[in-house]
């Protein structure tokens, strides 16, 4: 079986050009897939949803969190708005919003000073203030024990101005392929040069994305092929647009799915959360490992209660940290984006991954544009299209939450090195000697800064952390 997914890495990757890769190599001298970083042996990827760095650790005293005095955003009245501290953990279904077109007007030019303007535009009869507020450690002990103890980035940004999907795509494959929206519909397409799952398995280097999906929902569309799964989720989702209001905003099955899986990888490489434990619990973690929240209920993302997220989260991190094989880990904890929650860092010019310029449902070149003309579905990217400019992928998004959870972390460190999504890309590379995916992980740094990998692991054994607020099941 690994021969035949081999050779459908190869194919995958067919547009690469070889010779250019092998010099692109961490180290050209040896072979690509070559282990250069042994003192590690496995990769988690652990990335929650939906909240910035201000939002999660702005008043932790420890790294660059808000300023004083208070910062404020203004009212479309004029009236200010100072950022403050949220009473409850519970969110607001919508609202404030991570849209491409609304986390460019919160970011403003580089003001980020629009945060409370988007959340009245998005809900008019709402709370336009929650964009402002934030969680402390009295909401979210874990979190802030976590980033006390390990090594926090304090400048890890989302990859791009944009939602959920394109910035998991970012994550997969350096680029978003042109997707700006998180319409499911639009995610039929594969990227020219692959994802890190065809390096991964061209070099017979073990990866899992665990997570929360029913496996008939998983299995059963991708008996039709390729071409037939892609006409599956096409129908199934034009039809949601055209009869039930379904709004832009799809359902995550899994993040490895965000660029479409066969059947012969969904088999191989997803796996129920359930057997995350139980590979912690026995040291059998693959090489590299992405771990998904479930979606509906433990991803942090509105209306959920953040809580909930953080039960889950501290679960993994736990296990982790508690299996034979923790000596040898390094998990990194972050953030999709930041779910239109305020941040006061501007994010800085990013590299452009490619030439695929960015898109929306609405665009021609878009996939299913022509089916999807005049349905629900389509109205509702009108809506949240209006008046947006779709401009290019030469900016970081907003800063997110980031800590590096390692027996080898280096203690009590603060990052400041600019880090997006594609930086854990780079480290992957980097270890096992892999080309870059697109000019943006070409680019990158890896979070190497925040390991030490000189002395003796300093969190070996593992280290306990605060008890979070709702512990998970």
């Amino acid at each position: 079986m690994q021969s035949v997914e081999r050779a459908a890495a190869r194919r995958r990757l067919r547009r690469r050009d070889a010779e250019s890769d092998r010099r692109r190599l961490p180290d050209p001298g040896r072979p690509p897939g070559t282990d250069l970083v042994p003192e590690i042996r496995h990769i988690v990827l652990l990335m929650m949803e939906n909240h910035s760095f201000d939002n999660y650790l702005g008043s932790l005293g420890r790294g660059d969190g808000l300023p004083t005095p208070v910062p404020v955003n203004c009212r479309r009245d004029g009236n200010p708005i100072a950022a403050h501290e949220m009473t409850s953990t519970a969110q607001r279904p919508n609202a404030p919003s991570q849209s491409w077109h609304e986390t460019h007007a919160q970011y403003a030019d580089g003001r980020n000073d629009g945060f409370v303007t988007s959340a009245e535009r998005v809900e008019p009869d709402g709370d336009a203030s929650l964009a402002m507020g934030y969680w402390s450690e009295q909401h979210l002990p874990f979190y802030a024990s976590l980033a006390r103890t390990f090594p926090l980035a304090d400048r890890w940004f989302s990859s791009c101005l944009g939602p959920t999907f394109p910035n998991r795509r970012f994550l997969m494959a350096a680029t978003a392929n042109g997707l700006v929206d998180d319409a499911m519909a639009s995610v039929i397409d594969y990227p020219p040069t692959g994802t890190i799952f065809d390096l991964l398995d061209r070099h017979d280097i073990s990866w899992t994305n665990y997570h929360h999906v029913r496996r008939h929902r998983r299995i059963a569309p991708r008996f039709t092929g390729g071409p037939g799964r892609k006409a599956v989720r096409a129908g199934r989702l034009t039809a949601k647009g055209l009869g039930a209001g379904e709004v832009v905003r799809g359902r995550i099955e899994c993040t490895a799915n965000l660029y479409p899986l066969p059947l012969l990888r969904s088999m191989r490489h997803l796996r129920p959360i359930s057997r995350l434990f139980q590979d912690a619990a026995e040291g059998t973690l693959p090489a590299v490992s992405i771990v998904d929240p479930d979606f509906d209920a433990a991803s942090e993302e509105n209306p959920q209660d953040v809580q909930i997220g953080e039960g889950f989260a501290a679960a993994v991190i736990n296990a982790i940290m508690r299996g034979p094989a923790w000596r040898n880990t390094l998990l990194i904890w972050f953030y999709d984006e930041h779910g239109g929650y305020y941040d006061h860092v501007a994010p800085p010019p990013a590299v452009e991954p490619d030439d695929v310029l960015p898109h929306s449902l609405l665009d021609a070149r878009a996939p299913l544009h022509w089916a999807l003309r005049h349905t629900r579905m389509w109205r509702r990217a009108k809506q949240d299209d209006a008046g947006a400019s779709h401009d290019r992928y030469d900016r970081y998004g907003i800063r997110v939450p980031a800590v590096v959870v390692a027996a080898h972390a280096r203690p009590d460190y603060v990052s400041s090195t600019v880090f997006d999504h594609t930086s854990a890309l780079k480290l992957i590379e980097e270890k096992w000697n892999l080309p870059p995916l697109t000019e943006r992980d070409a680019h990158a740094q890896a979070p190497w800064d925040l390991l030490d990998l000189d002395h003796p692991p300093a969190f070996y054994p593992a280290p306990d952390l605060a008890v979070p607020a709702r512990p998970w099941q």
